[in-house]
């Protein structure tokens, strides 16, 4: 048959219509992970704790993993907007989540929100505790509080009637709840999408109290603005030894912890769960990241996979029961 230039140009367009399925078809399929940009899910605001720790292990990872890795802030619904849409997510290990223990409790207080019924064990998949923190009472100056039995006093004589916590069903929410219990007074809590706007809100003079962990309020405290009353926790925190405990000060079974985690939709593979795994906990133990941590008093932890699973079902049931026994709700 002679060469025409029309038969010239169907044989051209046959070769390139291979080399694109061959291009996008097989050797994608068997391309090493990561091929492709991965997203961190946060549901918080930039700023706070679970943010920060989100983007100085995506850094990280986009270096050893040769990969644009990019944090997402998809806020709102006491942080059950992002977890969902991680939970809903391709378990390819494209979309990852940084969560704080909040996951574990918010199902249990928003327990007639349909879109928050998310079981970290089951309906995610955990990959590393990240690291664990201290939760703190934590009082503007101006209140007048040094510490917590005057601040139980103001809160009697009416001229402390509310709290900011970073959001309904969050860690800092069930030590309210645990305090008001133990001091016998009723605060009012006042959520916001985070310590951020929370924090804010309280330098602004809006609040007088909050509970939270020491990040996100250090600098006002170094300023006096505010002033840290109690930890939340069964000994001192080594980032503020002089601040006693609530225990120290008559406040019992009101100790509340909080920890953050890397998890992923369910049904990620093995491989690429270990892979992650490994890369965070030696991250997790790179002096320049180590400083970066203790700066925001986050102790760094670690582990396997099986640890984090093993937390987040622990804590989902502690929680469980825990809110029902006090009767937490946020509906």
């Amino acid at each position: 048959m002679p060469v025409t230039p029309f038969s010239r140009r169907l044989a051209l367009l046959a070769g390139a219509t291979l080399l694109t399925s061959l291009a996008t078809g097989p050797a994608q399929a068997q391309a090493p992970y990561p091929y492709k940009p991965i997203t961190i899910v946060v549901a918080y605001p930039a700023g706070g704790d679970t943010d920060v720790l989100a983007r100085v292990l995506g850094e990280k990872l986009s270096a050893r993993l040769g990969q644009p890795v990019v944090v997402d802030n998809r806020t709102g619904a006491a942080g059950t907007i992002g977890t969902a849409s991680v939970a809903k997510a391709n378990p390819d290990g494209y979309t990852l989540l940084m969560a704080p223990n909040t996951v574990a409790i918010t199902p249990h207080v928003l327990k007639n929100v349909p879109t928050a019924q998310i079981d970290p064990a089951h309906d995610l998949t955990p990959i590393v505790q990240v690291a664990s923190q201290a939760l703190f009472v934590v009082a503007t100056t101006a209140s007048g509080a040094t510490n917590m039995k005057e601040l139980v006093g103001a809160v009697k004589a009416g001229k402390i009637p509310s709290y900011a916590s970073p959001g309904n069903g969050s860690p800092m929410h069930i030590l309210g709840e645990l305090f008001d219990r133990s001091a016998g007074v009723k605060i009012a809590q006042i959520p916001y999408r985070g310590s951020v706007p929370a924090v804010a809100d309280m330098v602004g003079g809006h609040v007088q109290m909050m509970y939270t962990t020491l990040g996100p309020v250090a600098q006002h405290l170094n300023t006096g603005k505010l002033a840290a009353l109690a930890v939340a926790s069964p000994q001192r925190s080594p980032f503020l030894p002089n601040v006693p405990t609530l225990s120290e000060q008559g406040f019992k079974n009101a100790d509340v912890g909080a920890w953050q985690a890397l998890m992923g939709p369910k049904g990620m593979p093995t491989e690429i769960v270990k892979l992650l795994n490994q890369h965070a906990n030696e991250i997790i133990k790179m002096p320049d990241v180590q400083e970066r941590m203790k700066g925001l008093a986050i102790v760094p932890v670690g582990g396997d996979a099986a640890q984090m699973a093993k937390l987040a079902a622990d804590d989902y049931n502690r929680y469980a029961k825990l809110v029902k026994d006090f009767g937490i709700t946020a509906d």
